[in-house]
């Protein structure tokens, strides 16, 4: 029987996050429902309430979440009722030219549930990024579930599920940075934090934090940076530089998506080193490089999706290293909110007071 929740939902663009009646259908072939324990304020989930994402109202939010599998459809096999799950947007289909060519990390035509989710006059919900997790249960493709341990803090590693998964994997997965590798990060909200965790967690030896706020320079100085650079101060292209040995960084990170940080990137780093773009631009942006200098600079602009990650491979390793006390999960749990408290939470992060409001839907 279909059951009616609570959830999340913005009707139309700029409106506000309204708690409403929604209802979830049994899971059909290659679905789950899921009963969410724990949902991050993303910005990703700002960008839909913004119209940012596309005008398919009303979107029900949320999509960093963990959760406990309540029911599955015909053919899963993957998960099992009872199993304590981080949901992810990278359901791999196993069959598009990605995946065949063994790259299933940049599957092309990731699955979502067939089903929609509805208000209880039967209007049909958009869920963010094919989930939908501001919910107390959502109906996602079996495949969106990743099974991981259920001894952690379900709020410290559902973050896993986009944001910290984002910038840790810009530096493991994308960046591919080796121990004694140099690494500078442009931005230090939690993405560029996630990315400084990554490089530690890779072994880097010299990590810089650049942003012009102080407050997240001096965070990210606790969270695993070993130098800090006030953009808004000093040159940040020339403060790299100077911090290691006048060449640049081996690899530059650049957290925020605009072409002023991208550029600072650029120059940033040594010869033959590697750029990531892991910082989402808005429609429109336009970069201007010469192109004597991409050439004569060498080494590899690359731009990270989603950490470039594999959820099956990855969530569970990174769960183990939190575990472990290699990846400091509990440091982006900025505060611990209720269902109710999400469009205040959406003004803590835009005005950057928080690294991620956690939602528990129980609470």
């Amino acid at each position: 029987m279909p059951q009616t929740v609570k959830g999340a939902v913005v009707r139309a663009k700029n409106a506000p996050v309204e708690i409403v009646d929604i209802v979830i259908p049994d899971p059909g072939p290659g679905e789950a429902v899921v009963d969410v324990l724990t949902c991050g304020v993303c910005h990703t989930d700002l960008h839909y309430v913004h119209g940012g994402v596309g005008d398919d109202f009303p979107y029900l939010l949320g999509h960093e979440s963990t959760g406990v599998v309540s029911a599955i459809g015909e053919g899963v096999t993957n998960v099992k009722v009872g199993e304590r799950v981080i949901l992810n947007w990278r359901a791999v289909c196993g069959e598009c030219r990605a995946c065949l060519k063994g790259q299933p990390q940049y599957c092309f035509n990731t699955h979502n549930a067939t089903q929609k989710m509805t208000l209880t006059d039967g209007t049909e919900l958009s869920p963010a990024l094919g989930i939908g997790s501001f919910a107390e249960k959502t109906l996602v493709a079996a495949g969106q579930c990743t099974p991981v341990r259920d001894d952690v803090d379900a709020a410290a590693v559902g973050l896993l599920g986009c944001g910290v998964m984002a910038g840790v994997g810009a530096a493991i997965n994308t960046g591919q940075v080796q121990r004694g590798e140099s690494v500078a990060v442009i931005g230090c909200g939690g993405v560029g934090v996630a990315a400084i965790q990554g490089a530690r967690l890779a072994g880097a030896t010299t990590i810089i934090a650049v942003d012009i706020d102080q407050a997240k320079i001096d965070q990210a100085l606790r969270l695993g940076a070993t130098h800090g650079v006030n953009s808004r101060e000093q040159d940040p292209v020339e403060a790299i530089r100077a911090l290691t040995g006048g060449f640049g960084a081996d690899v530059v990170i650049e957290a925020i998506g605009r072409p002023e940080t991208y550029e600072q990137a650029f120059y940033a780093r040594d010869l033959a080193g590697r750029v990531v773009l892991v910082g989402v631009p808005t429609p429109g942006m336009r970069l201007d490089l010469p192109l004597d200098d991409v050439f004569g600079r060498g080494g590899s602009l690359k731009s990270s999706w989603y950490g470039d990650c594999l959820p099956s491979r990855d969530f569970p390793m990174l769960v183990e290293q939190y575990r472990l006390g290699r990846l400091d999960l509990d440091a982006f749990v900025s505060e611990r909110i209720g269902l109710g408290e999400i469009n205040e939470a959406f003004e803590k992060m835009s005005k950057g007071l928080v690294l991620r409001s956690v939602v528990e839907v129980a609470k």
